[in-house]
């Protein structure tokens, strides 16, 4: 009885009074993403280190703006992220171009969340951190997200479908490669991919309603998202 109160109130200070999403339910209900908006680039003093704090939807300006934004202040050390992701593609180069300087360190902080083409960004970092309370939420990549082109080019015919699909597939299978790619380069464990972001549902089920998890801070060290060293704060 007295390690299951144990258990209890070990979870209960893990979890805090946050409020877990009824169908995602290893995340948050009310996830901090940040702004939807273009990502800002503002540079800050942290505890006594220069930081760039990351906010806002990844778009196809990002990795130009974030190498300009680090290029011109020398002293940054530290690139916190929040966000709900956005261009996958622009996500991956901006992790790289993050990683092309030695020693740079990318943060989730506390109550901070990223998602989707953010976590990318995120492994661009030599040196990663998640914060106990951070969030490092991710799904499956899929290319079939807008429903509403779907059933506009299913009208139009079999034809255009098949067209269509044949293009998601090629897309997607692309992506894929370059995800696997990315995290062999980054040095995260391939199993992030197909144990757990692939595994995830592209769209909602009945059966299964969750298409997102939330990784915890074992599975962020499992799977070397984060580093087993932790960087002194």
């Amino acid at each position: 009885m007295a390690r299951t109160l144990a258990a209890l109130a070990a979870l209960a200070l893990l979890t805090g009074a946050t409020k877990m999403d009824a169908d995602n339910p290893t995340c948050p209900a009310t996830p901090d993403f940040g702004p939807t908006t273009a990502m800002t680039l503002t540079p800050a003093d942290k505890g006594g280190k220069r930081v760039l704090l990351a906010e806002g939807t990844i778009d196809a300006t990002l990795p130009a703006r974030l190498k300009a934004a680090i290029e011109a202040d020398e002293r940054i050390e530290e690139v916190w992220l929040r966000s709900r992701g956005g261009n996958a593609r622009a996500g991956n180069e901006a992790g790289k171009i993050i990683r092309s300087y030695r020693g740079m360190l990318t943060r989730v902080p506390a109550g901070w969340a990223c998602f989707s083409a953010c976590n990318f960004v995120f492994m661009g970092g030599d040196r990663r951190v998640v914060d106990d309370g951070g969030v490092f939420m991710v799904h499956m990549f899929t290319h079939t997200q807008d429903r509403a082109m779907i059933d506009e080019v299913v009208i139009e015919g079999s034809k255009a479908t098949t067209e269509l699909i044949a293009s998601i597939e090629q897309s997607s299978a692309m992506l894929a490669s370059e995800d696997n790619d990315f995290l062999i380069r980054m040095g995260i464990s391939r199993k992030l991919l197909t144990d757990v972001m692939y595994r995830q549902q592209a769209v909602k089920s009945e059966d299964n309603p969750s298409t997102r998890y939330c990784l915890t801070q074992a599975e962020v060290r499992t799977y070397n998202v984060m580093p087993v060293e932790k960087p002194a704060s």
